[in-house]
């Protein structure tokens, strides 16, 4: 019979061994006595990461610091008085060396108006109306369209992504935390399942303020895509018109007459832009439609 003494184990003590052999898995070694056995760490719990829709939600310096910019870039605009530059009077004086350099210099005269139009429409200045106006005084109705479109569509694209990453996710989020029964998520879905009939009806109707239309899909969870397929589109029309009418303003100069953006839209051109409108929300009528026939 095995002694542990005999192999040298003067303090062993199998009472001992015993109780740790209740705790601890053993395996007993002839010349050692009972040992542990060896096992696996044990896994180390981390705390639960945070949601990724409340760290979207939080404001942060970081966050703010574009809209800050924002605001900053039109205090400092008015500051200066460079909001006098901006009228009739203006382009009506100086008509003659801008119609000049856009003859010498036509490419960079197109690029400084993309980034004045890109400018304007970001900022929110109230003089997108007049700029669309000089496009087509400058380039012509055709090539003063596309040249106010893609200003007007990459200034407002901007805007809503700035207003979208730094006040539209924790604006939604503290909202729906706020409302009871999932009112603003009812409101997001019927908006996202016809985000392009939405849009392109506020842009063809020229009755909403441009700078409203720019932020309040931001804070509806519109996709960047939709956004810039229904803003593009969207205001084509009426950006036609405004240059239509811009490429006749020289014969008002000429003839000393005195002009308004009230003229700018007839009757018939705003009955055309309505009709327009209406027509882009047949998709959204022919799918409520489907829906009570089921």
């Amino acid at each position: 019979m095995f002694n542990p003494r005999d192999a040298g184990l003067a303090s062993y003590n199998p009472f001992f061994d015993h109780e740790r052999s209740l705790s601890v898995p053993t395996r007993f070694n002839p010349l050692k006595g009972a040992i542990p056995a060896p096992c696996e760490p044990a896994p180390v719990l981390s705390e639960p990461a945070p949601a990724y829709a409340e760290a979207r939600a939080r404001f942060s310096a970081r966050r703010l610091a574009p809209a800050a910019i924002l605001v900053a870039g039109i205090a400092l605009f008015f500051a200066f008085g460079l909001h006098h530059h901006f009228s009739f009077d203006t382009l009506r004086q100086n008509r003659a060396e801008l119609l000049a350099f856009v003859t010498d210099s036509w490419l960079l005269a197109g690029f400084l108006f993309l980034l004045v139009y890109a400018a304007t429409t970001a900022f929110s200045l109230p003089w997108c109306s007049l700029l669309t106006l000089a496009s087509g005084f400058l380039f012509g109705p055709v090539v003063g369209t596309v040249l106010a479109v893609i200003g007007a569509t990459a200034g407002a694209f901007l805007l809503f992504t700035i207003a979208k990453s730094a006040l539209g996710d924790p604006l939604r989020a503290r909202a729906q935390r706020s409302l009871k029964s999932g009112a603003l998520q009812r409101i997001e879905a019927g908006f996202q399942a016809n985000a392009l009939s939405y849009l392109l009806f506020l842009r063809l109707a020229p009755i909403f303020p441009f700078f409203i239309v720019n932020l309040l899909p931001a804070f509806l969870g519109v996709r960047p895509r939709t956004y810039l397929a229904g803003t593009f589109f969207g205001i084509i029309p009426g950006t036609f018109v405004f240059c239509l009418v811009g490429s006749g303003l020289g014969n008002i100069f000429e003839r000393g007459e005195e002009f308004s953006l009230e003229n700018v839209l007839s009757a018939e051109m705003l009955a055309g832009l309505v009709a327009l409108a209406l027509l882009s929300m047949i998709p959204v009528a022919y799918k409520f439609w489907r829906k009570r026939a089921a």
